[in-house]
């Protein structure tokens, strides 16, 4: 196993052990990452969707104001990153609540 195949199968696995078989594709409609330029663990949550080949909406939120106000409001979180997938709010990078959001149909 090598490149793709290696990371999917990584990615089986750690799906199984919270019971959820692997689809082929993700079905998600819209993922949106609540950030900021300077936060290590928003750069690493977008280099992580990037790398699945998600697309999602970048909100850069310490240069939006209103943003920032929906962000607090909907999740009752200050700092970032903050994702949503679907109506999923994940706070923080986590891969393993990402993978499973996105595997959802």
């Amino acid at each position: 196993m090598c490149g793709d195949n290696f990371s999917r199968f990584v990615q089986e696995l750690r799906l199984k052990k919270w019971g959820i078989d692997m689809p082929a594709k993700s079905k998600v409609k819209e993922i949106k990452v609540y950030s900021t330029p300077t936060c290590p663990w928003c750069h690493k949550a977008k280099d992580y969707l990037k790398s699945k080949g998600v697309a999602f909406k970048d909100i850069d939120v310490s240069k939006d104001d209103k943003a920032a106000e929906e962000m607090f409001n909907r999740t009752g979180q200050l700092g970032v990153p903050v994702i949503i997938i679907g109506e999923k709010v994940i706070v923080g990078f986590d891969k393993d609540a990402i993978d499973i959001e996105l595997m959802k149909k």
